[in-house]
């Protein structure tokens, strides 16, 4: 239902969430390694999502990207919005352009209750519980490797 870029900035902005808690503010380097994204990729991402405002950078020593107040209140779907537009949450389940109720797609009514408990919960979700989350433990923000003996 989302983009891989959409899924890299949730990534980026919790991970920046939780370092801004800490007193830190992570550079595009760390962050691309502790999301597990590509560094040029994730630097395309960061300022997007700074050039729309959703959190602020500088350059420099003590430098890297930070919430104003170190807190970040933003909900999944203003980041959808900004990464994807918002068409991405009127869209087909089938990939047809003209699906509506008059010209369903064979998954348009199932599809439509998902969607809308898809909207529903992007709307309500912030950067800021998925953060409490995995500072919490109650969730990881990367992949857990088992280790091996």
């Amino acid at each position: 239902m989302i983009s891989k870029s959409t899924e890299y900035a949730i990534r980026a902005l919790v991970y920046v969430q939780l370092c801004n808690w800490q007193g830190k503010r992570p550079g595009t380097p760390e962050l691309a390694k502790e999301i597990e994204a590509p560094v040029a990729y994730s630097g395309k991402i960061m300022q997007t999502l700074t050039r729309h405002n959703l959190l602020d950078s500088m350059k420099g020593r003590g430098g890297g990207f930070f919430f104003p107040d170190n807190q970040s209140n933003l909900t999944l779907y203003e980041v959808m919005r900004v990464m994807e537009g918002e068409a991405s949450f009127h869209k087909c389940g089938f990939g047809l352009k003209q699906c509506n109720a008059d010209n369903p797609c064979p998954l348009h009514h199932q599809y439509k209750n998902i969607r809308e408990d898809f909207f529903n919960l992007v709307k309500t979700e912030t950067i800021k519980t998925l953060a409490q989350n995995v500072a919490s433990g109650k969730a990881v923000l990367n992949r857990v490797v088992e280790k091996l003996n």
